[in-house]
């Protein structure tokens, strides 16, 4: 009987020691978009345009089956609109992140092996993403354009892919 409680205590600890090396090796998936149109000249922080809210809620098709962990924005009106109808129709609460602080250590260990959304701007998006090539790969977003999304994929070998698709509304 103690050797096959010694083989259960031997074969117990290889499997969490595996678990453990699995769990620390794992994908990340960051997908970006720019918040969806806005209303011009009402401000520092205005809200979106009919157009714009119509754009949030066909977001919510685009990632409904993508499984996300967790949906970011920044502070302001507009990107919270714009991600708002994805992390109610997903049961997700929007975290909050500073333009000025992109990709951070904290942030990369918080969702590190995650699925991610991170809805931003024209110009802290492809800086956002850039920074987590390690290169400058994207330019600022046009400012008619508020339908790319953009794929950034961290593999457990520590290789990182992106791709930018096009969504017509």
């Amino acid at each position: 009987m103690m050797k096959y409680s010694f083989l259960l205590l031997i074969t117990l600890l290889f499997s969490c020691k595996q678990h453990a090396q699995h769990s620390e090796k794992m994908t990340t998936t960051y997908y970006f978009i720019r918040h969806a149109e806005k209303e011009r000249n009402t401000g520092e922080d205005p809200a979106l345009t009919r157009e714009g809210k119509e754009r949030a809620h066909q977001w919510v098709s685009y990632f409904k089956n993508k499984n996300l962990d967790y949906i970011f924005s920044t502070h302001y009106t507009r990107t919270e609109e714009t991600a708002r109808p994805t992390a109610r129709r997903l049961g997700l609460n929007i975290e909050y992140y500073e333009p000025t602080d992109l990709y951070s250590d904290k942030f990369q260990e918080f969702t590190h092996g995650k699925t991610v959304l991170i809805v931003g701007h024209s110009d802290t998006t492809p800086l956002f993403i850039n920074k987590i090539l390690g290169k400058e790969k994207y330019k600022d977003i046009p400012d008619d354009n508020f339908g790319n999304v953009y794929k950034v994929v961290i593999k457990p070998d520590g290789s990182v892919t992106s791709s930018v698709k096009r969504i017509e509304n």
